[in-house]
């Protein structure tokens, strides 16, 4: 239960790749996904519609409408009578707790089917009054969850939940074509192959902290280093102040923006033409980026909050450091002036053995 084709995004890719895992295991996966995941006042972006073919060896029903309750009704009827080993919702906003939550009381009246969450965040990273009673009700229908990150598990045993909870981390994103050269990739984008690059990649809000690494980019130390920053990634908020940000710092020579969203199509070759990935958080659960950075071998910067620093040993996959201009500025001079991109990338091959799908699929089996 969640997003999937024809919705866009990395929820709606995760979903479709754990189905697929879950088939290939020999099980029989379906998804059920929205026919209207929102209403198009509450949607941030331009559109919610992939530009994707759709993905083969899947069945996916688009029948979830996430503000009819009389639907909520019908689909859990439905689910109830197909009588499923296994429902597993994914989780990740309270707006979608009345449908799942209602869905789920519906279908455990079967007595049969076990009703599991993937939990991608339990308290929002952007607030509201009613996050906590949402979460409850749905939460209170589950049989058991599984997080991606300690920092969620943690607010899980906090709740407390009384149910079993695993964590298994995010597993590496693979779909997204075979990596390439470096030159090729930086050639298909028409960059320029005797500048460095670094890659600040996914939707922008106001957590993720662009804004942090902006300041860190006009450090002097920085500059004198012949790297551009690639911002690649559609704006969920007002661009203006990032805008006007960049013109105030005399960035406009030194950060390349592509704030279109990046169709699964273009993923390979703005991750192979970066020499490191940047994420600046304030604040995080786990991250797809760095499932991605690490498939295509790519070492990261990444701010010491929630998840992130579980799944970048400092040092070895990247450099973890404080949410700090200072701080981002000296991991960026670290990383270069001490030529760490190839010894970790040497760990990085060691590191990535941990995130399979099979390792999840059969976590969330084991609950």
């Amino acid at each position: 239960m969640g997003p999937a084709y024809p919705l866009r995004g990395g929820l709606a890719t995760y979903n479709e790749r754990l189905a697929k895992e879950f088939n290939a295991m020999g099980h029989t996966c379906h998804i059920l996904s929205f026919s209207l995941q929102y209403p198009s006042l509450l949607f941030p972006g331009k559109t919610q519609y992939s530009t994707d073919s759709a993905p083969a060896d899947i069945t996916i029903y688009s029948e979830i409408n996430s503000i009819n309750p009389f639907n909520w009704i019908s689909i859990g009827r439905k689910i109830k009578k197909a009588s499923y080993d296994i429902v597993i919702f994914r989780y990740w906003m309270s707006f979608m707790a009345p449908a799942f939550g209602t869905i789920a009381s519906i279908i455990r009246q079967n007595k049969h089917t076990r009703i599991l969450t993937i939990c991608d965040n339990l308290i929002p990273h952007e607030q509201k009054f009613f996050d906590k009673p949402f979460t409850g009700y749905f939460m209170n229908k589950c049989d058991g969850y599984l997080t991606m990150s300690q920092a969620v598990k943690q607010q899980l045993m906090d709740w407390p939940v009384n149910k079993p909870v695993v964590y298994s981390p995010h597993p590496m994103y693979d779909m997204f074509g075979a990596p390439l050269a470096k030159a090729d990739a930086r050639k298909n984008l028409g960059l320029d192959n005797n500048i460095r690059y670094l890659l600040f990649f996914g939707f922008i809000r106001k957590y993720k902290g662009l804004h942090l690494l902006l300041d860190a980019f006009a450090d002097a130390r920085v500059r004198q280093l012949n790297i551009k920053l690639i911002v690649a990634g559609e704006f969920y908020e007002d661009a203006k102040p990032y805008l006007e940000q960049i013109e105030k710092l005399s960035l406009s020579n030194h950060v390349i923006l592509s704030n279109d969203f990046i169709p699964n199509s273009g993923v390979s070759n703005y991750f192979c033409a970066a020499d490191a990935v940047i994420q600046t958080y304030l604040h995080a659960t786990q991250s797809g980026v760095t499932q991605i950075a690490y498939f295509y071998n790519k070492p990261m910067i990444v701010t010491n909050v929630g998840g992130l620093a579980e799944l970048v040993p400092d040092k070895r996959a990247g450099l973890v450091v404080e949410t700090n201009k200072e701080a981002i500025a000296n991991a960026i001079c670290d990383f270069y002036n001490q030529n760490m991109e190839v010894p970790m990338q040497k760990e990085l091959l060691i590191e990535k053995q941990k995130f399979t799908w099979s390792y999840l699929c059969n976590k969330l089996l084991s609950l």
